[in-house]
């Protein structure tokens, strides 16, 4: 099994728009890490707008769904 290259997660998170922010997480620096396991489990680190973000859930949702749509990934956290 081929491991999914951590630049295409990255890539697909690009698509994940801020809602209250005309810019995708990427762009925004709130990706500070991507780690793909050898059975393509994907690890994000990542941060939020501001402290308490009521969006967090929105957001941790949105990376997890894009995340997942690169082929073969299997569980996000």
């Amino acid at each position: 099994m081929d491991i999914v290259p951590a630049q295409a997660i990255e890539d697909s998170l690009k698509q994940c728009m801020d809602p209250e922010v005309p810019l995708n997480i990427v762009e925004m620096g709130l990706i500070y890490g991507i780690d793909v396991t050898q059975n393509n489990d994907v690890n994000i680190k990542m941060t939020m707008t501001t402290q308490g973000c009521p969006l967090h859930e929105t957001l941790v949702a949105d990376a997890t769904r894009f995340s997942k749509k690169v082929p073969g990934v299997n569980n996000v956290n």
